[in-house]
This record gives C-alpha cells, structure tokens and sequence, in this order.
C-alpha cells in the first residue's frame, strides 16, 4: 500500500489510531515523528481522555496520591499529528471507517488499532456492578475518594496477580486502619522465582495484609465476595483485578480474532483477514516463539513503534519486518519504599537474579516514569524508541517459520 499519485498531485495516505495507551501513544508519536509534515500522509490519534493514563500508576492514584496529569494533545503539539478526542463506537472494516461517538466518521487507509484492555468484570456475577476497578484515572480517583472516607473496615480485592499486589500493598501502607484481604487462584508471585516470591509475601505479610490463595470467586455482592464452597468474605469495599477483556469492537467489525476477541496478527502485526489493520499493545495476538504476547507496558510500546515503522516501509514501497520481542523483566511495587524486581529470559521465565527492597523500589519508579520521557525523545529522535529486546532464540524461531 502506498500514496497513490493522482492528475499529477499526491493523495493523502490517512492513518488512524485507535487508543492513546502505551502502544497507541509509541505508534503515533514514532509514526508523526517519522513522516514529520509530508503532505501525502496524515496521522490521526483517537482517544476518549485527553489526559494520558499511566495505568503503572493507577494504584497509587487509588490509595489518594497525586500523580501528575499528562497532556495527550500537549505532547502532539509540533508533530503534525491531529488529536481527536471521542470514544470509538464502531470499526467498518470493509468500508475502512471508524465511527466516533456515533455521530462522527473518520476515514482511514490505514488503521492502527490499540484499544488495549480492562479488568474483566464481567468474567464473575456482580463485579460489574459491585467492585470499584482500575481501568482508568476517573476509576482510580473514584476508589481513592471511598478509601479516604473508609476510617476502618475491610477491603478485599479478587485477584493475586500484579496488579492485586501492588494495590494490596498500597493501600496497607497508606491506610493501615484498614484490614486488605488479597483473594486470587494462585500465590502471589506464582511466576517468580521461589526467593523472589517469597520476599514479596513476606512483604505483605509485614504491610499487615491477609492474603487467600487457592480459592475461587463466585459472586460479589455489594458488602461481600461469596466464593465457591459457600463461604463469604465480608466487605465494605471490593475492588476488581482479576483478568482482562478487551472491547468487542474488533469482532463485531469482522476482523479475524483469538477466543479473548483480541486481533490475531501477522508477523508483521497487521490483522490475518484485513492487512490494512495493524493491532498493537493488549487488543493484538501477537505470536513469537515463545507462544502468545500478554497485555504489558514492556511490550506495549515497542508493538507501537514497530507499527509505524512497518506502515511508513509499506508506504515506502518495501515490506514490513518481522516483530520480535523479549521480555526482560517484572518490577512490583510494595508501597512507596519496597518492591521486587524479577528479571526474567525472554519467554518471561524467571532468571536467578532478582533486586528487593528500597533498590527495587528505585528500580520500579524509573521504569513507571520513563515511557512519557520516551515519547518526548521520539518527537526528536524517532530511532530512539526503535531499541528493545528482541529476544535471541526464543523468538528467531517465529521469523523462520514465517
């Protein structure tokens, strides 16, 4: 796909972008840098906020800390790229058109979609309506706001994985009158590796938190989590953590998708049924290796970015690269002084080395802080976001098969 030429001038190449998350914001920053102001492509970036939502930070925005708001169409500011702000209700793939709050329509040529992912309440009766979540700063702020207000009492939150342990942790030391029940299937720290895992239990055993491993949630009621046996856990606040969705929207446009609705991709990260669509961060199924992506900030972004410079080759007349990822590692805050560190192989395997205590903390915050310094870089440096971990071995592999 390129710009096509017509009666002797350039028609505009327009490229879509569908959510300012991690990935959506890397794709849009990397591809307006790249294209700078051509006049034959025009970058659109669609997002229901204006404001940029750290979802590293959205525990810490829960337990009534300040975080600083960041600016979305500030940070397009000089790029040539045009914000629009509205919630996307539909995707027409085959008429290649976004509808934005049902009464606007953007065309598009290319369309990159990061719509990204929410806690899954759904997945259990009453957690939609009964527990507080994190899926964005409004959620966030609402929760902190009860929490402020609490002045004793219990707060359970349904899921023990990373998300449940940092705000587990958080809200213990910022309101240690509060009684925090930890509810979840596995331990905390399952992928760990045992000394790293052990720490943070240890952790949370010292913050004053309860936590019940092995049990499963049936139903949240307004004041209490039933689980499966019959028992019920007792609460004047739940809060949501446990697993993902992402929107249907992706399904009901007739894009091909795995059995979570996410877009299942090429190497290359664009849609098998409609090449046109690039997915990136939580929304695609990007397969290396190693098997199936999950949804992280780590990932998130270089999806973004290899996007854009996959759709600025195709237009170049070339074809887009494989993408190849690696992770590398899993910070975990415990509170505003404490974390663990768990660095991993590129298949997400936990490695022997492992950082605690206040370095781990340290550790965590540089990695929560940098990707908005890393968007302002990219506006200069385009190249400066191309650099990631691709994985040696356990991702070479995908690129031969394919």
């Amino acid at each position: 796909m390129s710009a096509q030429r017509t009666a002797g001038r350039t028609a505009t190449h327009r490229v879509v972008i569908l959510g300012a998350g991690y990935a959506g914001m890397a794709a849009a920053i990397q591809l307006a840098a790249r294209v700078g102001r051509r006049d034959d492509v025009r970058v659109t970036l669609v997002n229901a906020r204006e404001r940029f939502t750290e979802r590293l930070r959205l525990h810490m925005t829960a337990s009534g800390q300040q975080v600083a708001e960041l600016s979305i169409p500030k940070l397009l500011e000089g790029t040539g790229a045009r914000f629009v702000r509205g919630w996307v209700t539909a995707v027409d793939a085959d008429a290649k058109t976004v509808r934005i709050d049902d009464d606007q329509v953007l065309p598009y040529d290319t369309l990159v979609y990061g719509l990204g992912s929410v806690a899954d309440t759904a997945a259990v009766p009453g957690a939609e309506g009964n527990a507080y979540s994190l899926n964005s700063a409004q959620d966030a702020e609402m929760l902190a706001e009860r929490l402020s207000l609490l002045g004793g009492g219990t707060v359970v939150i349904g899921g023990s994985g990373l998300t449940g342990v940092e705000s587990a942790a958080e809200f213990a030391e910022r309101y240690p009158e509060l009684n925090v029940v930890l509810l979840g299937r596995q331990e905390p720290g399952a992928a760990m590796n045992t000394k790293a895992a052990a720490y943070l239990r240890a952790a949370l055993d010292r913050l004053g938190v309860e936590v019940r491993c092995g049990v499963e949630v049936a139903k949240v009621v307004p004041d209490a989590v039933e689980l499966a046996g019959g028992e019920s856990v007792a609460a004047d606040v739940i809060v949501w953590t446990s697993g993902t969705r992402v929107s249907p929207l992706a399904a009901a446009a007739g894009l091909t998708v795995d059995e979570r609705g996410r877009i299942v991709t090429d190497a290359a990260l664009r849609s098998l049924s409609h090449p046109e669509v690039y997915a990136v961060g939580d929304a695609a199924a990007i397969r290396q290796g190693y098997g199936v992506m999950h949804g992280t900030c780590q990932g998130g972004m270089p999806s973004g970015v290899h996007a854009a410079v996959s759709i600025i080759r195709v237009l170049n007349g070339k074809q887009p690269r494989p993408f190849r990822f690696g992770y590398y590692h899993t910070p975990v805050s415990l509170g505003r002084h404490d974390g663990v560190v768990q660095f991993t192989r590129p298949d997400d395997s936990p490695r022997r080395i492992y950082l605690t205590g206040r370095t781990a903390a340290r550790y965590k915050e540089t990695v929560t802080a940098s990707p908005w310094p890393t968007y302002g870089r990219m506006k200069k440096i385009p190249a400066s976001g191309a650099l990631w971990p691709h994985g040696g071995r356990f991702t070479r592999a995908t690129r031969e098969a394919r």
